[in-house]
């Protein structure tokens, strides 16, 4: 029988049963090889003392710290005990607290001036920070036995674990120390000429310099081995996936002359941007050749991808084909729809009377359809009847079969995923072409990163006609004359005849307080500093009616009314009928009222940057310029005002994803807001890590033309196996 290679031997096995139960349910750690990729957080010098004034809450955290006193409380007339002992680390001080009989041993052992690492979960008492029955292991002098928790670790440098409930960082440090030895039979995913080329040390140092190192050069060695090995096996993985893509046969698209495209461009009321042609140009390119297209549409807000992405469809319907476009949401597909045969009139009423000759049918297919109504747009994809359909993954079921499906166009926010990928390949003769639509703008590496197997191209032009958007931060707690300027130019703009949104971050109605609960255990500590829950769209609309827009036509939207209530508030407020529309971000995408000119967003510290982004592309969507103004009661030096100056200095959004990335935690943009727990993405840093990426996408590129199915670098295909066993579904899904 086989041996069972080293990384992959279960922890069960060294560790025993509770220790392995733990790290496999907590940090999702199965294997010798999962423990080894479990990099320490960070690492403390044996001398020094950790930021105690940086903890976040709510996160379980190691600590060295020094005693600076230790007091018994008495409570209950006397019966109960509770003993308050408070740490120091130079740059802050936190409370430590135990209970009842617990105080006995901690009492005896954590003196004044003694030092310890402590764990346990950040949390919030009289807004203080705290940690309540933390465990802790003891610093004392050099060769005391006590000592040997920490003197056991080579180095001067204490590694931290990213650890969790039961399983503290040293307890962690002990594992690996067991597992350490087994690094010596780690395969090198690197090929040697790569590896010696830019100098890297072999993955078993990386690995044993990175858990117990000497130094901060150990560290920085094999953090930056690390880092390529993570990069290079990710983009080895997009470059096979595009180099198979490539392989793969396709129907060439082509639009014939004085078709329906020609029709389409005929009767367009403007000219497109030098953008609009450029991306256009390189889509139908694409889409002329006989392998499927892969490509991602980045443009702004109001850029006019669906333009281009209208375009492209008409010119496969024109060579005979069938196109698809993907909405995330039933209420996004009846918009695209809405307007699609908005902007073609009579070229989307083919074989109707009164339609055009060139022209085909559009039709919607979504899950709530009633049965008639599915059955007959059923029937014209199946006949080729209707040369463009608009859904939702309703679009994907086996039920639904198409003549002949040349484009598929996936709009924003969509995990387009392999399975989805596939079942609709399946519904073509031959695989059809994809081209990805997204209004959020993507930094070039998390571009290469996530959407690594897609071409990309970017319009980044807004159209003629479009207003610019005047952004302002109005300071309530600082300046509350600012917020009262505010209401008064809203109803200015009411009174030019235009009309505005309120956006507020929370609805108000008592689902919401469930799910306020919800959201209060996950605040930062920032948000707890201030106890006031976020401004509610209710409330909001309640006060402003009574008060400073008294005598508009003040009306709400959010996500819980009925979708008939929703669709009748949108028509009337897009007909003029509506003055103030308060709301929640449900207008964020999609929503398109030219004659919106000004958008007020409340407590807008409580959303992220590229949301702000989104919101405000809402409005100057007409001839009129648009105002978006940011009201805060965060103070002036706080990180939210920072972000808000950013958002109101700049229109240009993918800056603002930068700025966004950068005070986000890596794991959020990839989808994955988890702490401590792993990803496959432990070392590399999207945003910081720009020139590591760049650069292991060329090499993975040279390494797949050169050998396609990897025969020559065995160990690089293991490591790639793995990546794709765990992480198919976070990343190589999300073309």
């Amino acid at each position: 029988m086989d041996r069972v290679p080293a990384l992959d031997e279960p922890l069960k096995k060294l560790l025993g049963g509770p220790t392995a139960k733990v790290m496999a349910e907590q940090l999702d750690l199965h294997t010798v090889g999962d423990l080894l990729h479990h990099y320490p957080r960070r690492y403390e010098e044996r001398g020094q003392l950790t930021k105690l004034a940086e903890l976040p809450l709510d996160e379980d955290v190691t600590v060295v710290a020094q005693v600076a006193d230790a007091r018994v409380h008495t409570f209950n007339g006397g019966r109960g005990q509770r003993l308050e002992i408070t740490i120091t680390d130079g740059s802050g001080r936190l409370q430590l607290v135990f209970f009842g009989r617990g105080i006995h041993k901690p009492h005896k052992e954590l003196l004044p001036g003694s030092r310890a690492m402590f764990a346990g979960k950040v949390s919030l008492f009289n807004r203080r920070l705290q940690l309540a029955h933390p465990t802790y292991a003891k610093l004392s002098a050099e060769g005391d036995d006590s000592a040997d928790v920490v003197d056991s670790w080579a180095g001067a440098l204490i590694p931290i674990y990213p650890a969790c409930k039961g399983l503290e960082s040293w307890k962690i440090a002990k594992a690996v120390d067991a597992v350490l030895p087994s690094a010596q039979e780690a395969a090198d995913p690197l090929p040697p000429s790569l590896r010696e080329g830019r100098g890297f040390v072999p993955l078993p140092e990386a690995l044993l310099k990175v858990h117990r190192p000497h130094s901060k050069d150990d560290v920085e060695q094999a953090r930056q081995r690390l880092k390529w090995d993570e990069a290079f096996v990710l983009q080895v993985a997009l470059a096979r996936r595009r180099f198979a893509d490539t392989q793969l046969p396709a129907v060439a698209r082509r639009p014939a002359p004085d078709g329906l495209l020609d029709a389409f461009d005929a009767k367009l009321p403007f000219t497109l941007t030098d953008g609009q042609r450029k991306v256009s140009k390189e889509i139908f390119d694409d889409l002329a050749t006989e392998h499927p297209m892969h490509r991602l549409l980045q443009g702004e807000v109001g850029s006019g991808k669906t333009m281009v992405a209208l375009r492209a469809m008409l010119a496969v319907v024109d060579s005979g084909g069938q196109a698809a476009m993907l909405a995330p949401t039933e209420v996004l597909a009846q918009q695209h729809h809405r307007s699609i045969t908005e902007m073609m009139g009579e070229l989307a009423e083919g074989g109707m009377l009164g339609g055009s000759d060139l022209g085909t049918k559009v039709v919607l297919l979504t899950g709530s359809m009633g049965t008639a109504a599915r059955r007959r747009a059923l029937l014209d994809l199946v006949t080729g009847e209707a040369g463009v359909v608009i859904g939702t993954h309703a679009l994907i079921e086996d039920k639904v079969q198409f003549h002949d499906l040349g484009l598929v166009v996936v709009d924003e926010q969509h995990r387009f995923g392999v399975e989805q990928r596939d079942a609709l390949r399946g519904k073509g003769k031959q695989p059809p072409h994809l081209l990805v639509m997204t209004a959020t703008p993507i930094p070039r590496t998390v571009a290469m990163t996530v959407f690594g197997d897609l071409e990309t191209s970017v319009l980044d032009q807004l159209p003629a006609g479009r207003s610019p958007i005047a952004s302002h931060v109005v300071p309530a707690q600082d300046k509350p004359h600012f917020l009262a300027r505010a209401w008064e130019r809203v109803r200015e703009e009411v009174t030019k005849g235009h009309q505005a949104y309120v956006v507020c971050p929370r609805i108000g109605d008592s689902a919401d307080e469930a799910d306020q609960k919800k959201a209060a255990k996950k605040k930062s500590a920032e948000d707890e500093a201030e106890k006031r829950p976020p401004l509610a769209v209710l409330d909001t609309a309640e006060q402003l009616r009574k008060g400073p827009l008294q005598g508009l036509r003040v009306e709400v939207l959010h996500g819980r009314m009925q979708p008939d209530d929703k669709d009748d508030v949108m028509r009337r407020f897009a007909a003029g009928d509506v003055d103030a529309l308060v709301a929640t971000t449900v207008i964020e995408v999609g929503v398109n009222v030219p004659n919106a000119t000004a958008m007020v967003i409340m407590d807008a510290d409580r959303f992220g940057v590229s949301q702000l982004h989104q919101l405000r592309g809402r409005v100057g969507r007409g001839s009129a310029p648009g105002l978006c103004l940011l009201v805060t009661e965060m103070p002036e030096a706080s990180a939210a005002r920072a972000r808000l100056n950013a958002v109101a200095a700049t229109l240009d959004g993918f800056e603002l994803s930068r700025i966004d990335l950068e005070q986000r935690r890596e794991g959020d943009v990839l989808g994955q807001a988890q702490s401590g727990v792993r990803s496959s993405l432990r070392m590399l840093a999207v945003i910081e890590d720009e020139e590591v990426i760049a650069a292991a996408r060329e090499e993975a590129v040279a390494v797949v033309g050169q050998d396609p199915d990897l025969e020559r670098l065995p160990a690089l295909r293991t490591a790639l196996d793995a990546l794709l066993d765990k992480d198919r579904e976070q990343y190589l899904d999300k073309g």
